[in-house]
């Protein structure tokens, strides 16, 4: 704190998801072995499909651009919340903060369409084949990434301004393991209703937009694999478009909890719980799901392995 005309919060403690001195080292242990089967299963994704040529289609270039963004989402909150769980004294600054929440809100925008542009890929894919390779090129993809990124930094940039021009001064104690909007006005001494307006309506609006992308494009799969004739065929495409959906639900449900409601109504502990999934599960499930249960994926990377056992 700083005192002047007023007080001024110049860092902030991050308490994390729990003060049990008992808990830290077991959930140290958790999060490292699940950020670490993140990092290694989504940069394998990468270094395979741009290794295997085979893959350079629009479908691997947006599966690709998932697996960077899941990575990025993951690094902007868990390193440091690794790093807290084994220190007492867990600050950060009013820049870090600021910066930590900026990031988090960029790729976690660009994680959300990103999610919309898959499913729309796969209705795509599935209920206009012959059409696929016109409407999906890499050109396309290109095109739809920069404008996904522009508006991510944008809806970022608003937050962080309206969030961080509020005047903290009442305690600096943030009952969550990153700098996240809601429980940072949690903390600010003046009235917020104008950035809980600016959160529901910028935030809630993008991820509805997204969901309802989402949901339509899957209503048209699922029509398109009720009329597939082979029951093998249907079996198949069913089971991987409900791996791909039961993923997107669980993402979405998290992001809907967290930002589709007033600040007043947060409860922190049920917020950080719904983060750790949105922020530190989904994106070690993403390869597993949208990567490791595709053919070419798995017969690329079976390739991959057999030529580095024959180079031994």
């Amino acid at each position: 704190m700083q005192t002047g005309n007023g007080t001024h919060v110049m860092e902030f403690i991050l308490l994390g998801l729990t003060e049990d001195p008992a808990l830290q080292i077991p959930l140290f242990c958790f999060f490292l072995l699940v950020y670490s089967i993140n990092l290694l299963c989504n940069f394998g994704i990468m270094v395979l499909i741009t290794m295997n040529h085979n893959l350079h289609s629009p479908m691997y270039f947006l599966l690709c651009s998932l697996a960077f963004v899941d990575i990025s989402f993951s690094s902007v909150a868990v390193p440091n919340m690794l790093v807290n769980f084994l220190w007492m004294r867990k600050t950060i600054s009013f820049v870090g903060c600021a910066v930590q929440m900026f990031l988090s809100y960029v790729v976690g925008s660009a994680d959300v369409f990103m999610m919309a542009l898959m499913a729309y890929d796969r209705y795509t894919a599935i209920c206009n084949p012959l059409l696929y390779p016109v409407i999906m090129n890499n050109r396309t993809c290109l095109h739809l990434l920069v404008g996904i990124t522009v508006i991510a930094v944008i809806n970022s940039l608003t937050h962080a301004v309206f969030t961080f021009r509020l005047p903290f001064c009442k305690d600096n104690k943030i009952s969550h393991f990153f700098c996240d909007v809601p429980a940072l006005l949690k903390l600010a001494c003046s009235d917020t209703t104008f950035n809980e307006v600016v959160l529901i309506s910028m935030a809630g609006g993008l991820i509805v937009i997204s969901l309802v992308i989402v949901l339509i494009s899957y209503v048209y799969i699922v029509s398109a694999i009720l009329k597939i004739s082979s029951s093998e065929g249907r079996k198949k495409t069913f089971s991987t478009c409900s791996s791909h959906f039961f993923c997107v639900t669980l993402f979405f449900g998290t992001l809907v909890f967290m930002y589709a409601k007033p600040t007043a109504s947060h409860s922190m502990a049920k917020d950080n719980v719904a983060s750790v999934f949105y922020m530190v599960i989904i994106p070690m499930l993403n390869p597993l799901i949208y990567s490791f249960r595709n053919h070419e994926i798995k017969q690329a990377l079976r390739k991959g392995l057999e030529k580095i056992s024959a180079s031994k």
